[in-house]
């Protein structure tokens, strides 16, 4: 079980900007790639009026701030330097889609619009364009409205690309899928059951098939002796639908709310093991360059990329 893909954010809400340039960024797909990492997947192109290249759709319907630096042409170039497949996060508006002013058709078209702008643009010349990312993460069928964006816009992006592969990276509500701030004993309470999470997920697979080709459910939503139930339960629902399951292995510490540190090694080894003994045999990260780079701005995460390649077997110091 080894982490062979990685997000890539740099429209950041909820972690510190990197504020790399080209060569930093260089720097980090060399080692991506040497640790066995062969999927960047761009978590999003946009969010709000923030954007990764210059759309002149968001320009023109969101407002959006141009760039100073052109991030997909740049994480295109070096995906084709380094031999990794790139895949391209859809716009995220930051409404709030549990709402009935979410409006649908609108949220659509603005996905729509950006997937087929950055597919004339960038994907169609790069051998290097390697998929999609759909980027509402979800928990359970009360997002009725987000699993009508993936049916639609994961059928267009599939339709307009030759069938390239579809991700989706969801949730758990477990305790810690929700507000950190509220008493633990009421997140437990409120904290979806494996049978609960089962129902709503073998609706939403059976809604996304033919839109979607691969999931990754987030691993650190629910408690640790609780996941590898989870597990289990997404492992079976993938294949009574004939999706590919991989794990999100999340590199950060979602026990330390609001700093959000690498991830103590025990705790990655730990979640590790739990999808492997669910028979997922590959995973992705929520992600290298912050939390398992030897140039994050965090310094642990240094060591604890030399934990993991310990592990997984991969010849750290070379």
């Amino acid at each position: 079980m080894k982490i062979t893909g990685t997000f890539l954010d740099e429209i950041t809400h909820d972690i510190p900007s990197l504020n790399w340039d080209e060569q930093d960024w260089d720097c980090d797909f060399k080692l991506m790639k040497a640790v066995g990492i062969d999927k960047a997947i761009m978590i999003r192109c946009g969010w709000k009026n923030w954007m990764t290249y210059p759309s002149k759709i968001l320009m023109k319907y969101e407002n959006a701030t141009v760039p100073s630096t052109d991030l997909i042409a740049m994480f295109l170039r070096l995906a084709e330097k380094h031999g990794i497949k790139f895949y391209f996060g859809t716009y995220f508006s930051g409404r709030d889609w549990l709402l009935e002013s979410y409006n649908i058709e609108h949220e659509c078209n603005l996905m729509q619009w950006t997937c087929q702008e950055v597919w004339d643009e960038y994907g169609k010349n790069s051998p290097a364009f390697g998929g999609w990312y759909l980027s509402q993460e979800i928990s359970t069928a009360i997002s009725w409205r987000v699993v009508e964006c993936y049916k639609k816009v994961g059928k267009f992006c599939k339709e307009i690309s030759g069938n390239l592969p579809v991700m989706i990276s969801p949730g758990f509500k477990g305790v810690k899928g929700q507000d950190m701030g509220i008493p633990y004993a009421e997140r437990r309470q409120n904290a979806i059951t494996p049978e609960e999470h089962r129902k709503d997920w073998d609706w939403i697979f059976n809604e996304i098939k033919g839109a979607v080709d691969v999931v990754a459910f987030q691993d650190g939503h629910v408690d640790f002796d609780e996941l590898e139930i989870f597990l289990k339960i997404n492992k079976e629902l993938a294949d009574k639908h004939g999706l590919t399951l991989l794990t999100n292995a999340e590199t950060f510490d979602r026990d330390i709310p609001g700093v959000m540190p690498p991830i103590k090694w025990e705790k990655l080894r730990f979640k590790l093991e739990a999808a492997r003994k669910a028979g997922i045999t590959e995973g992705i990260t929520f992600d290298f360059a912050h939390f398992l780079s030897p140039n994050s701005c965090y310094p642990q995460a240094k060591s604890l990329l030399k934990q993991y390649c310990i592990w997984a077997g991969i010849n750290y110091k070379s």
